[in-house]
C-alpha cells in the first residue's frame, strides 16, 4: 500500500508519504511546516495538501490524519483542539477526500500514536496495549482485542484526567491528577514545590530536574521519584481493570526510564492483582521523535 499521511499540530504540521506491505512500514519523503493559526483553517489545510501533491508519486491508497483532540473520527471533524481553538467543526476529512478522491481516516493523536506503536514499535504483536504519551500531558490510546478502542464518543483514553490524590499538582485542569504527577509540566510542578531552582538559567522542566537528578541533585531525584510513585498507582488501576499484555509509554518515560520505574515497579507489585500484573510488561515507546509521522501513517490503516 502507498499512504499520505498527514501530522497536524499546535504548532507544526507535517505530511508524508509511506509504503506497507502488511508487516514493515518504510517512510519515503516528509515534508513539515509551522501551523499558521492566523489564517483559515481550511486556507491551512490547503498548504498541506500543496505540500502533500508535491511529494507524491502516484494516487494514495489511503489516508490518515492525526489531530490533537477533542474530533469526531467517526465523522472526520475536528472540535477546537486547545492548540487550535479556531479549528471547530472542520470537516478535514470530506475535504480531503473530495480533493483526494481516496478514504481517509481521522485520529485524535493518542490514538494515532497508540496504533502506531502497535503496528510498527514496541507494542507489535499484542492484542491488548495501552499507550500512554506522558509528554506536554497525559493521553492514553486503548488496543483492546486487536482493534482500537475509542469509546462512546470517542473520549476513551483519557487517564490522565483520573485524581490519583485529593490534591497535588495540576494537569487536566484537576489538582492531584494523573496528568499532574505524570507529565512535563506536572514533573515541573512538583520540582518547584520541592524547591528546585532551575538549571544554571534558572529553567525547571522535566528535562533539567533530571539532568539533575543524575548528577545526584536531591530535591530532582526526590521529584522523581513522587512522580514514579504516583505512576505506579495509576498503571495498577489500568492493570487492574483493563488486564493489559502490554503498557507502551513514551516522552518523560522513555527518556528517564531509569529515574520513575523502581519507584513504580514497586507500587506495581504491592497495589495490582499479581495474575494481571505478571503478565504485562511496561515499556518505553520505540518510535522516539518520528511517532507523529508513523501515527499518521497507522492511522490510515484503520
Amino acid at each position: 500500500m502507498y499512504i499520505l499521511g498527514f501530522d497536524i499540530g499546535g504548532t507544526k504540521s507535517a505530511v508524508v508519504t509511506a509504503s506497507w506491505d502488511g508487516d514493515r512500514v518504510e517512510v519515503l519523503k516528509k515534508d513539515k511546516c509551522p501551523t499558521d493559526r492566523s489564517i483559515d483553517p481550511y486556507a491551512m489545510i490547503d498548504r498541506l495538501i500543496s505540500m502533500a501533491d508535491a511529494l507524491l508519486d502516484e494516487k494514495p491508497d489511503a489516508i490518515g490524519i492525526s489531530c490533537g483532540g477533542p474530533l469526531d473520527s467517526g465523522k472526520g471533524v475536528i472540535m477546537s483542539p486547545p492548540n487550535l481553538p479556531e479549528w471547530d467543526g472542520i470537516e478535514i476529512v470530506d475535504y480531503i477526500e473530495e480533493h483526494y478522491g481516496v478514504k481517509a481516516h481521522l485520529q485524535n493523536d493518542a490514538n494515532a500514536c497508540a496504533l502506531a506503536e502497535w503496528k510498527f514499535g514496541a507494542g507489535k504483536g499484542s492484542r491488548n496495549m495501552v499507550f500512554m504519551t506522558f509528554g506536554t500531558g497525559l493521553g492514553a490510546g486503548l488496543i483492546l482485542n486487536g482493534e482500537l478502542y475509542e469509546g462512546t464518543n470517542g473520549n476513551a483514553g483519557e487517564v490522565g484526567h483520573i485524581r490519583l490524590k485529593p490534591d497535588g499538582p495540576v494537569g487536566f485542569g484537576k489538582a492531584g491528577s494523573f496528568e499532574g504527577f505524570c507529565s512535563g509540566g506536572g514533573i515541573a510542578q512538583i520540582g518547584r514545590s520541592l524547591g528546585f531552582e532551575g538549571d544554571e538559567n534558572g529553567v525547571i522542566n522535566a528535562k533539567t530536574i533530571a539532568d539533575a537528578a543524575y548528577l545526584g541533585n536531591e530535591k530532582a531525584l526526590e521529584t522523581y521519584r513522587i512522580s514514579g510513585e504516583m505512576l505506579g498507582y495509576g498503571l495498577s488501576v489500568l492493570i487492574d481493570i483493563l488486564n493489559p499484555e502490554v503498557i507502551v509509554i513514551g516522552s518523560v518515560f522513555a527518556r528517564s526510564r531509569d529515574l520513575l520505574w523502581p519507584e513504580a515497579e514497586k507500587i506495581i507489585e504491592r497495589e495490582a492483582l499479581s495474575v494481571s500484573s505478571g503478565c504485562c510488561r511496561v515499556v518505553p515507546a520505540q518510535l522516539g521523535e518520528s511517532i507523529g509521522d508513523f501515527g499518521a501513517i497507522a492511522t490510515a490503516l484503520v
